[in-house]
C-alpha cells in the first residue's frame, strides 16, 4: 500500500458524541462539508424541480422516465474513462471543473425557465450533460476523500457522515424546493441550485493539502483502464463488494420509482402520503448515518453488509405485502436504514483498502455499480410494474437483494482472508489480534 498507517487508537479517546463528528476535526474536510451540504440541498431542489418542470410541460409520465434515463446513463458509459482521468490529473483541480461546468448547467436550466424558453429537448440534453460532469465528479469526490482527512482512521466516519450530510438534504431539499415552486416557479429552484456551487468551489480553493505524488502515465488510457478492470476483477473483497452493491442497485433501489404508485392507489393517499413515505425512507437513512459515524473503526462493517442487505430486503417485501398507511411508514425506514447502511459500510471497506495509484479507478466502478445501474433498474420497475403490479414488484426486489445477500455470506470467508493482511499493514488490526480473526474472528 502506498499510504502509511495513521495512529491506531485516537478516535478511542474521543467521548461517544465527538466521535460521530470526529472527521470535521480536518480543516480540509471541515471546508468541504460545509460548503457540500449547502450545494446538495440545491441538487435536491433541481431534481424535485425538473420532474415537476417535465410533468408540467407533457402530463407525460413516459417522458419523466426518458429525462430519468437520460440523465443517468452518461455516468454508466463514461465513469470507467473518468476513473482513468482522476487517477492521472490532480483531483482538487477535477472537482473544481467539475463544479463549475455544474453550475454553469443549473444557471442554463434557469435562465432558460426563467424567460419561459425551455423545451423538453433542452431539458434531456441538459440533464445529460449533468449526468457527463457526474461521470466525473463522483469518482473524483471519492478519491479525493483520503486526502481531505489525515488520519485514516477517521475515514469511515468521513464516509458515513456524506451519507448523514446527503440525507438531511433529501428531507430539506424537496420541502425547500416545494415552497420555492408554489411561491417563485421552478426557474428560482434551478438559479439557487446553481449559486449553491460557489460554497463548494470556494471550500476546495481555500483548503491546504498535502503534495499528492501522482506518477507519470506511461501507459496509454486504454491500458490503464483495463489495469482498474484487472484490480477489480483480481480483488476478492472489492469485486465481491462492488457486484453486490450492484445487485442492490439494480433490483432494489427502483423502489422509489413506485412510490406514487403506493400513495396514490395502494394506501388511497395524495401528494401528502408520498412526501411522508419518501421522509420516511430519509429518516432511516439518516439515522443508519449517524449510527456509521459513532464507530470507532472499520473492523466488524464486513458482516453489516450482508446483514443490512437482508434487511433491506425483508422491509421490501413487507411494504408491497402492507396496505396500512402507519405499517409502510415504519416498514420503508427500516427500508433507508438498511439501503444506508449497506451502501456506507461497502464504501468505507473499499476506501480503506483501495491502492491508492488505483483509487480514481476503482471510484468509477463503485460510480457505475451505486449510479449506473440506476437507469435500468428504472426501466425495469417499470416493465415488471406494468405487468404484475407495483406491490408484486416490490416484492421481486425484496427477494432478490436477499438473494445477493445470501450470496455474500458463501463470500464472506474468503473476502475476510483477502482484507486482513490490508488491515494489519494499515495497523487496524494490531498484530496480536490477527491469530484470532485467523481461528474465525471478523473484519
Amino acid at each position: 500500500m502506498s499510504v502509511s498507517a495513521p495512529p491506531i487508537r485516537e478516535a478511542e479517546k474521543l467521548s461517544g458524541a465527538a466521535r460521530i463528528w470526529r472527521a470535521l476535526r480536518h480543516r480540509n474536510y471541515r471546508l468541504f462539508f460545509t460548503g457540500q451540504s449547502v450545494s446538495l440541498i440545491g441538487t435536491w431542489m433541481t431534481r424535485i424541480a425538473t420532474s415537476w418542470l417535465v410533468y408540467k410541460l407533457t402530463k407525460s409520465a413516459l417522458l419523466l422516465g426518458v429525462v430519468s434515463f437520460a440523465g443517468q446513463i452518461p455516468t454508466f458509459i463514461f465513469a470507467p474513462i473518468a476513473g482513468v482521468w482522476v487517477d492521472r490529473l490532480d483531483r482538487r483541480r477535477v472537482l473544481v471543473v467539475t463544479q463549475i461546468l455544474a453550475m454553469l448547467q443549473s444557471l442554463a436550466l434557469a435562465v432558460l425557465t426563467l424567460t419561459g424558453r425551455i423545451t423538453i429537448p433542452e431539458v434531456i440534453a441538459l440533464g445529460a450533460f449533468q449526468g457527463l460532469i457526474n461521470s466525473f465528479d463522483m469518482p473524483g469526490r471519492q478519491a479525493f476523500l483520503i486526502q481531505m482527512v489525515d488520519d485514516k482512521q477517521d475515514l469511515g466516519n468521513a464516509v458515513a457522515l456524506n451519507s448523514s450530510m446527503v440525507n438531511m438534504a433529501r428531507l430539506v431539499g424537496p420541502s425547500l424546493a416545494g415552497a420555492v415552486i408554489a411561491l417563485f416557479g421552478t426557474g428560482y429552484c434551478f438559479l439557487i441550485d446553481g449559486l449553491s456551487y460557489l460554497p463548494v468551489i470556494a471550500s476546495l480553493l481555500m483548503m491546504r493539502l498535502k503534495p499528492l505524488l501522482i506518477p507519470h502515465a506511461t501507459t496509454s488510457m486504454f491500458q490503464q483502464l483495463k489495469e482498474g478492470w484487472k484490480y477489480v476483477a483480481n480483488s476478492t473483497p472489492i469485486r465481491t463488494i462492488l457486484l453486490l452493491f450492484a445487485i442492490i442497485s439494480l433490483m432494489g433501489w427502483w423502489f422509489t420509482v413506485l412510490m406514487p404508485v403506493f400513495a396514490l392507489k395502494i394506501l388511497n393517499g395524495g401528494p401528502h402520503t408520498y412526501g411522508f413515505l419518501m421522509g420516511s425512507v430519509g429518516i432511516g437513512a439518516l439515522i443508519s448515518a449517524y449510527s456509521l459515524a459513532v464507530r470507532q473503526s472499520v473492523r466488524g462493517l464486513t458482516k453489516m453488509i450482508p446483514i443490512s442487505s437482508a434487511l433491506f430486503g425483508v422491509n421490501l417485501i413487507l411494504f408491497g405485502l402492507s396496505k396500512n398507511f402507519w405499517f409502510s411508514l415504519v416498514v420503508l425506514s427500516f427500508c433507508g436504514f438498511g439501503m444506508m447502511q449497506q451502501m456506507a459500510a461497502s464504501m468505507t471497506i473499499i476506501q480503506t483498502i483501495v491502492d491508492e495509484e488505483k483509487r480514481g479507478r476503482v471510484m468509477s466502478y463503485s460510480t457505475v455499480a451505486l449510479v449506473g445501474m440506476a437507469p435500468f433498474g428504472s426501466l425495469l420497475a417499470g416493465t415488471i410494474a406494468s405487468a404484475i403490479g407495483a406491490p408484486r414488484t416490490v416484492m421481486v426486489s425484496g427477494t432478490a437483494c436477499l438473494l445477493g445477500a445470501a450470496w455474500f455470506l458463501t463470500q464472506i470467508k474468503e473476502v475476510r482472508k483477502e482484507m486482513r493482511p490490508i488491515y494489519v499493514n494499515l495497523g487496524i488490526v494490531p498484530p496480536e489480534v490477527d491469530a484470532v480473526l485467523q481461528d474465525g474472528g471478523g473484519n
